[in-house]
């Protein structure tokens, strides 16, 4: 069996998970750090869409950690196939999140009126850039899982 970094069951996938998990609680809160978030769709959007990762990253982090120290690889094709449909939508709405979150930011900013303070508007952009991160990660995770499908049903 082939073994390609980052995919289930390797270290470099836990490493990955917890970035995930950390780079999405810091997104998460850096933008419930402004009060008034909840009145913007697209920063709603994104605390939703952190607060799916959040859990679904750590399930899997705990799942590697468990094929790590049983040595007992997962290597079904049901269980990847879940994993990296997961993680693919994941990553997508994470970039959609980040993306929209960055250019609403950008666009309060610019605007002739200050829609919200320079401190504030600081933050958001923080937490957008955390939600960047975060989908780097998560697209990392199901490329490697996705290259190691092929060779799941060699076995």
């Amino acid at each position: 069996m082939k073994s390609v970094p980052g995919s289930l069951g390797t270290t470099t996938s836990i490493a990955l998970r917890f970035g995930q998990v950390i780079f999405s609680s810091s997104s998460i809160f850096f933008m419930s750090l402004g009060v008034g978030f909840y009145s913007y769709t697209a920063f709603c959007f994104l605390v939703t869409i952190m607060g799916l990762v959040i859990p679904w990253s750590f399930t899997l982090a705990i799942l590697d950690g468990y094929s790590i120290l049983a040595t007992f690889p997962v290597h079904q094709s049901g269980i990847f196939m879940v994993i990296i449909i997961g993680d693919s939508v994941l990553s997508f709405f994470t970039l959609a999140a980040a993306s929209s979150t960055a250019s609403l930011v950008d666009l309060l900013l610019k605007a002739d009126v200050s829609f919200c303070p320079q401190r504030l508007c600081c933050r958001y952009q923080i937490s957008a850039a955390m939600a960047f991160l975060s989908w780097c990660l998560l697209l990392i995770s199901s490329l490697s899982n996705l290259w190691l499908l092929p060779w799941l049903d060699a076995d």
